[in-house]
């Protein structure tokens, strides 16, 4: 594989990175272009990057938090972000389809799981499908059960990772 890059995303990253968001998730999981510029502004820290070959063909993105609230669909639009806060919330794991199941989420995950712990954060949270338990459980997160929030109409579990 070629060589792969991590870096925070800056603004000019904003149209490729929706573009890999609607192409990755349904219309109505997948965040707007606006929702993806904000938390770039906000939080680019918590946004990063994968590249190959000078081209994103990833992301994760994130926010800040002292209180975990995961059913909470304002943190999605950064109400309630703060930079400071030890917790990690998750928001997006994202591989543009052209590089999904090579194992890119794997890496994209170990290596955000690092960066998180440089920032000095104690905690990981994300909310995801059924499907994708397996993986997340695979880095260390422990399953917390279902969530209250049925963003998108769906079924979520909590999940968490102590750091």
């Amino acid at each position: 594989m070629s060589k792969l890059h991590f870096r925070q995303a800056t603004e000019q990253d904003t149209d490729r990175c929706f573009a890999i968001e609607t192409s990755a998730y349904s219309a109505s999981q997948a965040a707007s272009k606006e929702k993806i510029l904000k938390r770039i502004k906000t939080y680019s820290q918590g946004f990063i990057v994968l590249e190959k070959e000078n081209q994103i063909i990833g992301f994760i993105n994130a926010g800040a938090c002292f209180a975990v609230q995961l059913a909470d669909d304002d943190f999605k639009q950064m109400i309630g972000h703060d930079s400071l806060g030890d917790k990690t919330v998750i928001m997006s794991v994202v591989v543009h389809p052209d590089y999904q199941r090579q194992g890119i989420a794997n890496i994209m995950l170990k290596n955000f799981i690092e960066h998180t712990k440089n920032l000095k954060k104690t905690e990981i949270h994300l909310m995801c499908e059924t499907a994708l338990i397996d993986l997340y459980a695979r880095h260390g997160f422990i399953e917390l059960g279902i969530s209250d929030s049925n963003y998108a109409g769906l079924n979520w579990h909590e999940m968490s990772l102590t750091l």
